[in-house]
């Protein structure tokens, strides 16, 4: 497959360059009174045309030897040959991160293929007749127009197909050196089979009802031959790795948790209880169990069996019943608590050696089988302790109700002898302190008691250990059908299974006949005599291919190292490649795919870096894991109208949308209860995103897609609001058209200091965009702030605009050349971040700013690109920020919360913000001469006291609190007693006590009470002065009223 790394182009156009659209193209007609609307369409179009021109134009890769590398990879599709929303989200969000990560300067994998094995194209061969890679074949060509029509940039030279031989030759060289290192092996097993689609399904496959996960066929349990791999050889690795995986994020939390519970190591005992001597015996020896509450060992009153369990089906060939009984329970519930007795069978408990006159064994234990009990949760056999597990509890009171519970375990402060409870009681499940009934082991604790029992047991000689459990398996990987990678093995009679020669690759799949599959299930492989009669490599007699194939999840498995390395014939992947190229730094995908297709990854990736394809691992800090970045984006949900009375969904056409903010149902003109629900056909709330790209045009689409919700949540798809991110885009056009036609200045020494205020304020907005906008999309991934960033620096740059229209600062040729450049500069950085996200409409915005500045140098070389992504992505300057937010503020100044002016002041010192924004009282700030304010009357510290200086060493200030002003610091009853500051200073409110006509006539009681103490005493001393002293003191307090009223406020 022959192809271009766009990337590494750089997409470079023509020499010939096609001019902007003209007016008639960018501007779609509009009515008279209306303003003109962009035509994104075409706009779109004329951008897909000149990218794929650049494309067919460069011959050679530009080598990217200097660059950092960077791989950013969306989970490939299956073709089924239609585009969902699901998939135009993730691929929005690769296509947008990748694009970012080439404008830093990276060497970016952004790789687009097709996992096109699976059943959905046989089953469409069967239903039709026709050869599964020619529906396989046709589909891809459909999505990836689609695909191509969203705008987005791939690496078409890395494209694959994993039904193409050139790639599944890879997949079986990968089966042989599993194979090699005794990692695949082939084993009589009892299996999951789907009878719907006539195949093997791995236990991953089979959901929480026993269902299969595509067909939805209840699964049968059958004993085949089958081929696996040892998951289970890698399972510590998988798991501690985790850990890795959990710092800084990399893997979302609970996508870390679903592998963990999926994998399902638990510690616990292995404990044997030996049946009683009868038939059975002699088949079975004893019941192996696994629990993880070996102290409760003394309750247990019965042994239950999965419905495989050896014993079970032993004991079926002789009882029809029990037959009947599995059978039957295969569509029991999974939570059901049936059970069938085992008859004439009993077994003994262990803890029957240990008993003493207070012991209470049950013995002997009656066995049942019960559909509760999972088959691969340790040996399919559990210990029932209805006194201490909920589910024994609810199984022994269904079979056993007349008999009562023992418990033996309590609480750890309780110290009840009591062993029994009635059948009514809840079992307590939790772990305490061990009962009387538990003889030589009561009042232990009951994690000193599992240790001490199984030790006990031990020397006992009874077989007894302590085990780490795990709910994993190993990976089966064998399907009954056509349309996989067919499994590399020749059967002989003679030597056995024989791997294929690597130099016999590709084992391939034979081309059907037309209707070969009509109708048909299963595996046609096995009726095409030519493809399973061979020759045995080894003794060269007679011998037949194996006629299984690979499950899917193999492909998916492996093929991320393939994308790096894509056209190597003579191995999956160079070693130098991986080395370079691996892991995968950003990998997107749904939640859906955590614990299959995840799990698989990385067991066969750790397996790689045991091997000379990947030999570091991707370092000593990735332990061979694939994906050192995991978004899981979240679903697309429709909007589905449903009839307020019967419930029933409704179609789109059985809805008048004339408002759409207020739907009515046509045949009842009643308002419809509305929802946003999963698509799908039943609700009649899917969207084609096709449509919606022909009717707003894929910019839009794109950054609407990426606006309305947060990348890790349910997206609620609302096709109305995309008119919103048009405005925007309208408007970015306009301050693009403004930018395009300044000029560039040449003399500053004219300029005013309006005009620097107003630059600085957009250098200013700009750089800190820059640095939200670069968090977003390196380390947060919180795509939606980035539209919203966006959006408002659009904004400042139209409003300042604005302003320096209404301050007369653009018809000034001094002030405006200096404003043009600032003007200009803030739109280049606007257009770069804004060129991941909507590239067609950046790259006419851009080519409009290059062209007006291309005709200011009419002595200028041609430029050969006009792209915005040659362009490096805007770094911000933290300094540069700093800077420009010490050049001042404008501070509200409030007098009890009501405004009296505002005032401009510097920016305080950065330790008293901190201190501030701390709660920390700081040091005594030294208070600026204020106009005849003595500042003795106002003591502060800290952030407050730097704005009261400020303001009352303020004209306006001085006037307002100064000697004989309105809130005059003199006047005690004036004097503030509270400062306020408010987000580092754009508020500072000076907080009087509220005076009222009681509050003075109380100061004045208190007064005169003072002045007669002091009148009394002066008399006993022979003095009296104090009268003339009251006097004046009374008439000072009335004049101070009078005048605080006058000018005064409560």
């Amino acid at each position: 497959m022959k192809g271009l790394n766009a990337f590494a182009t750089g997409l470079r156009p023509p020499q010939r360059l096609l001019p902007p659209l003209s007016a008639r193209a960018v501007f779609l007609r509009t009515a008279s009174t209306q303003p003109e609307r962009l035509d994104f369409q075409a706009i779109d179009a004329k951008w897909r045309q000149r990218w794929a021109t650049a494309a067919a134009n460069a011959s050679t890769t530009k080598p990217m030897a200097s660059r950092p590398n960077a791989y950013v990879l969306p989970m490939f599709p299956y073709p089924s040959g239609t585009l969902h929303l699901g998939h135009l989200r993730v691929y929005t969000i690769s296509d947008v991160l990748a694009r970012f990560k080439h404008m830093q300067g990276h060497d970016v994998i952004h790789p687009m293929g097709w996992d096109a094995f699976g059943l959905p194209a046989e089953n469409a061969a069967i239903e039709r007749g026709i050869d599964p890679a020619d529906w396989t074949i046709s589909n891809i060509a459909k999505m990836k127009e689609q695909l191509q029509g969203m705008n987005g940039r791939w690496d078409w030279d890395r494209e694959f197909m994993t039904c193409d031989a050139a790639f599944y030759k890879h997949t079986q060289r990968l089966f042989l050196l599993l194979h090699e290192r005794g990692l695949a092996y082939r084993a009589k097993s009892l299996v999951n089979w789907d009878p719907v689609e006539k195949t093997v399904l791995a236990n991953e496959q089979v959901d929480a009802n026993g269902k299969s996960w595509r067909s939805g066929a209840q699964v049968e349990k059958l004993h085949l031959e089958q081929w696996f791999l040892r998951i289970t050889d890698f399972k510590e690795d998988i798991l501690n790795d985790l850990e890795l995986l959990a710092k800084n994020d990399r893997w979302p939390e609970h996508v870390l948790s679903m592998q963990k519970n999926w994998l399902g190591k638990s510690k616990g005992s292995k404990l044997h209880f030996k049946l009683e001597s009868s038939p059975e015996a002699k088949f079975l020896a004893d019941i192996e169990v696994f629990t993880t509450r070996a102290d409760t060992l003394f309750g247990v009153q019965y042994i239950a069996l999965s419905l495989n369990h050896p014993l079970a089906q032993e004991k079926a060939k002789c009882h029809p019943g029990l037959q009947k009984f599995l059978e039957e329970a295969v569509n029991f519930p999974k939570d059901s608590k049936a059970g069938y007795l085992l008859p004439g069978v009993y077994a003994i408990n262990p803890a029957f050696d240990f008993a003493t006159a207070e012991t209470k064994v049950q013995d002997p234990l009656p066995v049942y089988v019960a559909p509760y009990v999972l088959d691969d949760y340790g040996s399919g056999a559990v210990m029932g302790v209805p006194g201490h597990d909920t589910r024994d509890h609810a199984f022994w009171k269904k079979n056993q109700e007349s008999t009562p519970v023992i418990t033996v375990v309590g609480p750890e402060n309780s110290d009840s002898s009591n062993s029994t409870l009635s059948s009514k009681d809840e079992a307590f499940v939790h772990k305490g302190k061990l009962t009387k009934a538990c003889g030589l082991f009561k009042d232990l604790s009951s994690d000193d008691a599992i240790e001490t029992i199984v030790r006990e047991l031990q020397k006992k000689g009874q077989q007894a250990e302590h085990v780490d459990n795990w709910r994993l398996r190993d990976w089966l990987i064998s399907r009954q059908r056509y349309w996989g990678t067919p499994i590399p093995i020749i059967h002989c009679d003679s030597c056995g299974p024989i791997p294929v020669p690597e130099s016999d690759l590709p084992v391939e799949l034979p081309k059907l006949k037309s209707g070969h599959m009509l109708g048909k299930g299963g595996n046609p492989l096995a009726e095409i005599p030519e493809f399973v009669n061979t020759t045995c490599p080894n003794c060269h007699n007679p011998a037949k291919r194996e006629t299984d194939t690979m499950d899917t999840f193999m492909d998916s498995s492996w093929y991320f190292f393939r994308f790096a390395d894509p056209h190597n014939e003579n191995a999956p992947i160079a070693a130098e490649v991986s080395n370079s190229r691996l892991p995968v730094d950003i990998y997107i995908g749904g939640v859906e795919h955590a614990i299959l297709h995840l799990l698989y990854a990385r067991f066969i990736s750790k397996f790689l870096s045991t091997t000379p394809l990947w030999p570091s691992g991707g370092g000593p800090d990735n332990k061979g894991e694939p994906f050192r970045k995991l978004i899981t984006q979240g679903m697309v949900h429709g909007k589905t109208y449903t009839d307020p009375e019967s419930g029933r969904f409704l179609k789109p056409e059985e809805v008048d949308l004339t408002n759409p903010s207020k739907p009515v149902i046509k045949e009842t003109g009643e308002t419809p209860n509305i929802s946003f629900e999963k698509m799908s056909k039943s609700k009649y709330n899917g969207v084609d995103p096709g449509e919606c790209i022909t009717k707003y045009g894929a910019d839009a689409t794109r950054a609407h897609m990426l606006f309305q919700a947060p990348v890790t949540e349910v997206l609620e798809w609302d096709e109305g609001k995309i008119t919103g991110i048009q405005r925007w885009l309208q408007r970015v056009w306009r301050v693009t058209q403004r930018a395009s036609g300044m000029k560039t200045p040449t003399d500053f020494r004219n300029r005013k200091l309006k005009d620097v205020e107003i630059a600085d304020d957009m250098t200013l907005a700009t750089h800190q965009t820059i640095k939200s906008v670069t968090t977003s999309l390196s380390l947060t991934y919180s795509l939606n702030t980035v539209i919203s960033d966006l959006t408002k620096l659009t904004n400042t740059l139209d409003s300042l605009y604005t302003k320096a229209e209404t301050e007369n600062i653009l018809a000034d040729t001094a002030a405006a050349t200096y404003f043009a450049q600032s003007y200009r500069r803030s739109v280049k950085c606007l257009l770069t971040m804004l060129a991941p996200i909507c590239p067609a409409f950046a790259e006419e915005c851009w080519e409009v700013l290059q062209l007006a500045l291309s005709s200011e140098r009419p002595h200028a070389t041609a430029t050969s690109s006009t792209s915005i992504f040659d362009q490096s992505f805007p770094g911000h300057s933290d300094d540069l920020i700093a800077a420009l937010q010490r050049r001042g503020i404008v501070t509200a100044v409030q007098v009890n919360g009501k405004l009296a002016f505002t005032l401009d002041l510097p920016a305080p010192p950065d330790h008293l913000l901190a201190a501030h924004n701390r709660n920390e009282r700081h040091e005594p700030v030294e208070l600026l001469p204020a106009h005849g304010l003595p500042t003795e009357h106002f003591v502060k510290t800290g952030l407050e006291a730097w704005f009261a200086a400020h303001v009352f060493a303020s004209l306006r200030g001085a006037r307002l609190f100064g000697e004989g002003g309105r809130f005059d610091q003199l006047h005690p009853q004036k004097r503030i007693s509270k400062v306020v500051v408010v987000k580092g200073g754009e508020t500072v409110n000076f907080v009087l006590p509220r005076v009222t006509r009681k509050s003075v006539k109380a100061k004045e009681e208190k007064v005169i009470r003072k002045l007669q103490m002091e009148e009394k005493l002066e008399r006993e001393r022979g003095k009296s002065s104090i009268g003339d002293q009251y006097v004046e003191m009374a008439r000072k307090i009335r004049n101070e009223w009078q005048r605080f009223e006058k000018g005064g406020t409560e």
